[in-house]
C-alpha cells in the first residue's frame, strides 16, 4: 500500500507530519508526505498540475491521506479524484463537519491512521463542489457566517468548536442582513434580503451544525436562503441549525440545481467549509462523478 500523505499541521489539533507517517506506516505502507501549501494556495485554491506532481513523486499512490480541517479536505479530495484513487481523511481540524457527515472518527489519531492506512477499508461514493474552481465538500455561505467565522478565527486555538457558538452569537448581534439574487440552473429563485445564503454539498457546517434536507447522491446542489427578519427570530434559525432542520423552516427557501449561482450586493466574500474567501463570481457547480472517501466498515 502506497499512501500520499497531505499535512496541514496548522489545523486544529494536527500532530506534526513526522508523527502522522509512523502511524500511517505501522503496517507496512509506504508513506510519502506533501504539504498542504502544495495542493492549494493561500485563498484556498487549488493548484492542481504542481499538486498532481507532488503526489506522484514518489510513484504512484494506491491513496491519498488529508490530515487536516474541512477546509483541506476538498483540495485533497479533488486530487484524488483526478488519480483516480480513494481518499482517506484523518480530520484534525477544529469543526471537523465532513468527519461528521460521513461517520468518520475524529478524536482519536490511532483509529483514523488505522482505517486510513487499511487495505481492505470500504469506501463510498461522495459528492464534490466547486465554489468557481475552489472544491469543498460541506458548504460555502455569504452572510451571518462569514461574520461568525471572522468572529470565531481568534478563539478557535482555546476554545475548539465552542469558538464557532461564540462567533454566531456574535454575529447576530452586529451583522446585516445582505441583498441577494439566487439562480438555480439559470432561474431565478430567490430575490430579496437575506441573513444568511448557504449552497451545500453535505450541508454541514460550524461545528456540528446543518441545514438539512441534503441528498448524498443525487448530483445536485442544495441552496438554502434564510430571509431577513428580526434579530430576535435568528434564535429560531441557530435551533433549526443545530438540529438539522433549517431547510424545514416554511419561509426558508429551499432549491436544488446542478448549477447555482448566487448574486450578493456589495458582498463577495465566501465562508467555503470553515475558510473565509472571496467568490467571483460566486457560481457553484459539483466536480463530476464525485469523488471515493474511505469510510469506517
Amino acid at each position: 500500500m502506497r499512501l500520499a500523505l497531505i499535512a496541514n499541521p496548522r489545523s486544529g489539533t494536527a500532530p506534526e507530519p513526522d508523527e502522522l507517517e509512523a502511524l500511517l506506516g505501522a503496517d507496512g505502507a509506504a508513506v510519502s508526505c506533501v504539504a498542504i501549501e502544495q495542493i492549494a494556495d493561500r485563498d484556498g485554491g487549488n493548484l492542481q498540475d504542481r499538486a498532481l506532481e507532488a503526489l506522484r513523486a514518489a510513484g504512484p499512490p494506491d491513496r491519498v491521506v488529508v490530515a487536516g480541517g474541512d477546509g483541506s479536505v476538498g483540495p485533497a479530495a479533488l486530487c484524488a479524484a483526478q488519480l483516480r484513487v480513494p481518499l482517506a481523511v484523518i480530520a484534525v481540524g477544529t469543526a471537523n463537519d465532513f468527519a461528521r457527515a460521513k461517520e468518520l472518527p475524529f478524536g482519536d489519531l490511532e483509529a483514523a491512521c488505522a482505517l486510513a492506512r487499511d487495505p481492505s477499508a470500504p469506501t463510498g461514493r461522495a459528492e464534490l463542489g466547486l465554489a468557481g474552481e475552489r472544491p469543498f465538500v460541506n458548504a460555502a455561505s455569504a452572510g451571518l457566517s462569514v461574520a461568525a467565522a471572522q468572529a470565531a478565527k481568534p478563539h478557535k486555538s482555546r476554545l475548539g468548536p465552542l469558538a464557532y457558538a461564540l462567533g454566531a452569537i456574535k454575529a447576530g448581534v452586529t451583522a446585516t442582513p445582505l441583498h441577494c439574487t439566487v439562480a438555480t440552473d439559470g432561474a431565478c429563485r430567490y430575490e430579496g434580503d437575506a441573513w444568511q445564503v448557504v449552497v451545500a454539498v453535505t450541508g454541514a457546517f460550524g461545528g456540528g451544525s446543518e441545514i438539512g434536507g441534503t441528498s448524498a447522491q443525487d448530483a445536485m446542489l442544495d441552496v438554502a436562503v434564510v430571509p431577513a427578519g428580526s434579530r430576535v427570530g435568528l434564535v429560531r434559525r441557530a435551533y433549526g441549525m443545530k438540529t438539522g432542520r433549517l431547510t424545514a423552516q416554511a419561509d426558508v427557501a429551499h432549491e436544488r440545481g446542478a448549477q447555482i449561482h448566487v448574486e450578493v450586493a456589495g458582498h463577495r466574500t465566501f465562508n467555503v467549509d470553515g475558510e473565509t474567501c472571496r467568490c467571483e463570481p460566486a457560481h457553484f457547480t459539483l466536480h463530476p462523478g464525485g469523488f471515493d472517501v474511505v469510510i469506517a466498515p
